[in-house]
């Protein structure tokens, strides 16, 4: 039996491998589908839903849906656009993301996409939450007010680094970023070559001491939109 299959997204025939995720099949076409907590060296996790597709009609995390042959996918139709803008629009009231501050501007994915969407300003309230950060550590800080709860850090402190440095602490509003220590950062072995540092799409895990050493107009999303090196891909 042959491992292709073939799918469609957006009216497109793709081909397809058994075994790869939408996002997979999609992104070796040039086919962008937006996403947070999907990094291409971390295994899946389906938890920001920002890359949600219709499949025949029904929603699915494009990460960690495998394709199927005849899967009908629509990723840019109004109404999948409309979730991932609330999506991403929640993720910014519901934190304290002080773009014009942020040493990550430029650089950050959560920005990028509200970019890419046309997001001036989101359509829910602010709710201004109160928490803390973390700056004990000699190389690198926390702010959780940037934290987006991507996991990024925890599956690549913990599956690439061999560390498992940090892990999610409390439920609900109170849910955050904890670290192994009985106190702070500083009482872990996390360094700031990890990988776990890098992967952060958005300010909450960052180096010290070169915030500002790429100028801001010479970053990753000032000229090109997030996900153009993919759909650079396009034959």
């Amino acid at each position: 039996m042959s491992d292709e299959v073939t799918i469609t997204i957006d009216g497109a025939e793709i081909s397809a491998c058994k075994g790869q995720t939408i996002m997979q099949a999609a992104d070796a076409a040039g086919v962008y589908i937006p996403r947070l907590c999907a990094h291409k060296d971390l295994c899946a996790f389906g938890s920001c839903r920002v890359c949600t597709v219709l499949v025949n009609g029904r929603p699915q995390a494009a990460c960690t849906q495998p394709v199927t042959e005849g899967m009908m996918i629509e990723n840019e139709s109004e109404d999948v656009v409309d979730v991932r803008k609330a999506i991403v629009e929640m993720l910014f009231v519901e934190g304290n993301h002080y773009c014009m501050f942020c040493e990550k501007s430029g650089n950050c994915e959560l920005q990028a996409l509200a970019y890419r969407f046309g997001i001036t300003a989101p359509r829910y309230p602010y709710m201004f939450p109160e928490r803390a950060t973390d700056f004990s550590h000699d190389d690198i800080f926390i702010d959780r007010n940037r934290c987006v709860l991507c996991a990024r850090c925890v599956r690549a402190s913990r599956d690439v680094d061999g560390k498992n440095v940090f892990q999610f602490v409390g439920r609900g509003t109170e849910k955050r970023i904890g670290v192994n220590a009985e106190a702070n950062l500083e009482g872990t072995d996390a360094s700031a070559v990890d990988k776990a540092v890098d992967v952060c799409p958005v300010g909450a895990l960052m180096k010290k001491r070169v915030g500002f050493a790429v100028p801001v107009g010479q970053r990753l999303y000032d000229s090109e939109p997030i996900g153009s090196d993919i759909e650079a891909k396009q034959v």
